[in-house]
């Protein structure tokens, strides 16, 4: 029944990654702890394993119709990478219950971001962003970098709206922010590598849901009216961020010393 229960959220994690762009990592700590009871760090590093294995797969789809923008997400995603080496390292400091807390306000944030209606872009092809919008949405990409290494998430939810802001259409940023999120995960995983207990049979079995999930998520993106399905999300994730701060209840606020 485990097996079964795994594949079946995976499915969901792929179908938020391809109709979204991200959104799927978050989904995906809160499984590997909740729902299969891996201690936090482990469930981090498990993860950054599925979202960037998925996401790889969702690039691929998205590069056949054209929808990813490579030399943008390779610059995005080579300053993320730095950030989330980073992050890792910063993560080796927190407990496991500060790194819930974080990710109950990543959560939170998610959801805002998610909620905000989008302007539409107006860039195509290989066309870069605008100049003036280079240097804030490289910022970014260094902070959704640190984020990844943190807590685990791929940051597609900060991704898609710094590429929209800076030109993207909204189809092709969320094709990029597929790349930055596959970078980004590779690069995270490796960080935690040697400092923690990976199952990899677990992982195997939220990626057989994941990959059919993806592939329904990227067909199914031109279907969905955006505004709705952002709000829905940002729904589930507001329910998700109120519980994991209800689970942990005291030992968040006495998360971020670390124990001897």
């Amino acid at each position: 029944m485990l097996s079964v229960s795994a594949v079946a959220l995976g499915l969901i994690i792929g179908a938020a990654l391809g109709l979204l762009g991200g959104g799927g990592s978050i989904l995906t700590v809160p499984i590997f702890v909740y729902v299969l009871g891996f201690p936090v760090k482990d469930a981090i590093a498990m993860s950054l394993a599925v979202v960037g294995a998925t996401s790889a797969v969702g690039v691929w789809q998205h590069r056949r119709h054209q929808h990813v923008n490579v030399r943008v997400g390779l610059l995005f995603g080579a300053i993320a990478m730095l950030g989330t080496y980073g992050g890792t390292r910063l993560a080796t400091w927190l407990t496991g219950d500060a790194q819930l807390a974080l990710f109950a306000a990543v959560m939170a944030a998610a959801a805002w971001f998610m909620s905000r209606p989008r302007p539409c872009g107006s860039g195509a092809g290989d066309v870069p962003p605008r100049g003036r919008a280079w240097a804030p949405m490289l910022a970014e990409g260094a902070a959704v970098g640190t984020l990844t290494g943190l807590v685990g998430v791929g940051g597609g939810f900060l991704i898609v709206p710094a590429l929209v802001l800076a030109g993207m259409p909204i189809s092709e940023a969320v094709g990029t922010s597929l790349l930055v999120v596959t970078m980004n995960s590779a690069i995270g995983l490796y960080g935690y590598l040697g400092h923690v207990s990976i199952s990899w049979l677990a992982v195997a079995l939220v990626v057989a849901g994941t990959l059919p999930g993806i592939t329904l998520g990227t067909a199914a993106h031109r279907l969905v009216p955006p505004t709705l399905l952002r709000r829905g999300f940002a729904a589930v994730l507001v329910a998700m961020a109120v519980f994991i701060l209800y689970e942990n209840g005291g030992p968040v606020l006495m998360a971020f010393v670390r124990r001897p």
